[in-house]
């Protein structure tokens, strides 16, 4: 009888533990892309802006831009009270 363990044998259950946290990151990514769709939307800019985030260095600098826009809805609410 041979006393080392087969190498293979447990490759089916170890198969199934790649893909629990494939799945948490999935859902993780399209909350986030979900949430960046609510704030772009809450601010008066289309929500489909929350896709520019995933290009990289673009989400970068779409991140400034917004941070330091003029936001739409801050000027309708300043041209409303004025």
């Amino acid at each position: 009888m041979n006393d080392y363990a087969d190498p293979t044998a447990d490759l089916g259950a170890m198969a199934g533990l790649g893909l629990i946290p494939l799945i948490i990151a999935l859902a993780v990514f399209v909350f986030m892309l979900f949430c960046y769709g609510k704030i772009f939307s809450k601010a008066g800019y289309s929500g489909w802006l929350a896709l520019l985030m995933l290009v990289p260095l673009v989400n970068i600098v779409l991140f400034i831009w917004f941070a330091f826009a003029d936001w739409p809805v801050a000027k309708r609410a300043q041209g409303g009270a004025g």
